[in-house]
């Protein structure tokens, strides 16, 4: 199997389901603050973002900074936007980092399995692309047309091949690539093609599958926009 095929997430083993009744907090914009309750509903979570800003990741292996433009992508930077606003990357683990051969670094399941419940069929519509898939460039994952949510990586090297599949850069790295570049990869490609987590397990039993199984996985401390 090549290298494009084995990039593509599981989503479709997943049937999760299930999301509180309870209403998140309203913010003075009439969008949910920041909190459990936020993440549990994103289709209150669905801010327009500024044309350009910058997110800082503050990840264990150090800090990096990802600057996103809201023309390359419109429908994934304002994903991204409501997502670091309501704090989902907080606490989420690098769990796919292919560096040897270098490949891309990914990240976006939440450590609550039932925050993942909630955000997995909130799918956003497909953006043209517009950017290339070049080394720093940062771009949703996906398992097919219109099927964006929550993961996210970042590009290693230069994997313009995946322009023509759809895969939409909406930001990148202008500083810390270093940090990025250091991120874990001893676990390899997600089973069962490869020792890595499985990304079904990790959806349904959020970190504590990851801590038990997967202990030296670098983890995001904090994302915010600046």
């Amino acid at each position: 199997m090549n290298r494009l095929a084995r990039w593509i997430p599981c989503l479709a083993l997943l049937a999760l389901c299930g999301c509180p009744s309870a209403s998140p907090e309203a913010a003075p914009d009439g969008k949910p603050e920041a909190g459990p309750d936020a993440l549990r509903h994103p289709e209150a979570a669905s801010r327009t973002a500024p044309e350009r800003y910058v997110v800082k990741f503050e990840t264990t292996k150090g800090t990096f900074r990802v600057e996103v433009t809201r023309a390359w992508a419109p429908h994934g930077a304002d994903r991204v936007y409501s997502l670091v606003k309501a704090g989902y990357y907080d606490g989420c683990r690098f769990f796919r980092v292919l560096n040897d051969p270098a490949f891309m670094a990914q990240f976006g399941i939440n450590g609550d399995p039932e925050v993942n419940a909630a955000w997995i069929e909130a799918q956003i519509p497909d953006d043209p692309v517009k950017q290339s898939n070049t080394r720093g460039m940062v771009t949703f994952a996906m398992a097919g047309p219109n099927t964006r949510t929550t993961q996210l990586f970042v590009n290693y090297t230069n994997n313009s091949n995946l322009d023509s599949m759809g895969f939409s850069p909406f930001g990148k790295v202008i500083e810390g690539m270093e940090v990025v570049d250091a991120l874990y990869g001893g676990y390899g490609e997600g089973a069962p093609r490869g020792a890595g987590p499985r990304q079904d397990l990790a959806q349904t039993q959020g970190n504590a599958y990851l801590d038990e199984a997967f202990p030296k996985l670098d983890a995001i401390k904090q994302a915010t926009i600046e």
